[in-house]
């Protein structure tokens, strides 16, 4: 499944570097990630580490098929 992942400000290469599965694009503020999650344990492994560097996750959304 393809999730979209948007958080709060611009991300440095260093902090998008902790999420090498994931692409990314800045838009308006706000950087976007996107990609394949295998499962609901990786998603909420996602969210853990998003937590514990201080990112601020805004919106989070399964994009279509």
């Amino acid at each position: 499944m393809q999730y979209e992942i948007r958080v709060d400000g611009l991300m440095s290469e260093t902090l998008i570097g902790s999420f090498p599965e994931l692409e990314h694009v800045m838009i308006s503020g706000q950087t976007v990630l996107y990609g394949p999650l295998v499962d609901e344990a990786h998603l909420y492994g996602l969210l853990a580490r998003f937590q514990s560097l201080g990112l601020q996750v805004v919106e989070l959304r399964r994009l279509p098929e």
